[in-house]
Parts: C-alpha cells; sequence; structure tokens
C-alpha cells in the first residue's frame, strides 16, 4: 500500500501545483520539443478516450479501485505488489478528481498537465502509473507468469 499512497500523493500534489501555476491550455516549454506543461481537464477516460461518459468513468473507476484492494493485498511477491501499488495509486488519483473537482460529484473532470510531442494527448501522473502497471501485468501474463505470483 506505500506504493499506492505516494502515487496518490504525488499526483494529487503535482495536479495542485499544475493548477496553482500554470493557465489552461497555454503550454509552458520544460524541454524543448520534447515536454510541455499544459494545464487541461479532461471528461475522458486515459489519454482522452471516450467522451462525455464522466459517470461512466467514476463508476468504472470506483469499481476497478475496489477490486484492486481486494486483489492486491493477496499478491504474494514484492514486484506484483508494487506493480498492484501502481494501479491502485493511478486509479484512485484520478478518482479522486471525478468526485472532487469542477462541475461536480459525479462529473469532475480529472486535471491533466503533461504533454509530449507526436500529438499525444495531455496526461497525468495517475495515468501515467496505470499504463506502466498495465503494461507490466499485461507483459507478466504473456510470459505465462500468474498474477499476484507464486503461491
Amino acid at each position: 500500500m506505500t506504493v499506492a499512497v505516494t502515487i496518490i500523493f504525488i499526483d494529487q500534489l503535482t495536479k495542485f501545483m499544475a493548477e496553482s501555476f500554470l493557465t489552461p491550455y497555454q503550454p509552458v516549454t520544460v524541454i524543448p520539443s520534447v515536454l510541455n506543461f499544459t494545464l487541461a481537464f479532461n471528461d475522458r477516460a486515459a489519454f482522452s478516450l471516450g467522451g462525455g461518459s464522466t459517470w461512466v468513468f467514476t463508476i468504472t473507476s470506483t469499481l476497478a479501485a475496489l477490486a484492486l484492494l481486494y486483489f492486491v493485498p493477496k499478491f504474494r511477491t514484492k514486484s506484483w505488489l508494487v506493480l498492484g501499488g501502481l494501479a491502485i495509486g493511478g486509479v484512485v488519483g484520478n478518482l479522486i478528481d471525478r468526485l472532487t473537482k469542477s462541475p461536480g460529484f459525479p462529473g469532475g473532470y480529472v486535471t491533466d498537465f503533461i504533454q509530449v510531442p507526436f500529438n499525444f494527448p495531455v496526461f497525468n501522473l495517475a495515468d501515467s502509473a496505470i499504463c506502466i502497471a498495465a503494461f507490466w501485468i499485461a507483459l507478466r501474463v504473456i510470459r505465462g507468469e500468474r498474477i499476484g505470483g507464486k503461491k
């Protein structure tokens, strides 16, 4: 759970800082041609998929968080626990936004601010944690590992 709490804390802190110091939709160059910070408010799923259904994502995120909170403590190895923590932290980080941000419960917008080239959607640290966890979990399962590690 330490990983999850850390991800949630850093995610919420960076979103607070983005909202405090950035002007919406005005890019700030951090590394030219590589990284901008652009404050955006997203009513869609990760990477701007599925617009206009914020309440559906709120329900889905809540169910995912509850499922992860049930299953992840049953994981057997440290590496699986870290992946579970990344997943929980990412899901809960964005769920907090959906539950607390404007325009209001349960359709709050998720705060995004990280922008990379190639017309990639603006994202946040919670999105990154979810994607990293999903990638590594999928890779490990494809290689024949059981989810959660050894019995």
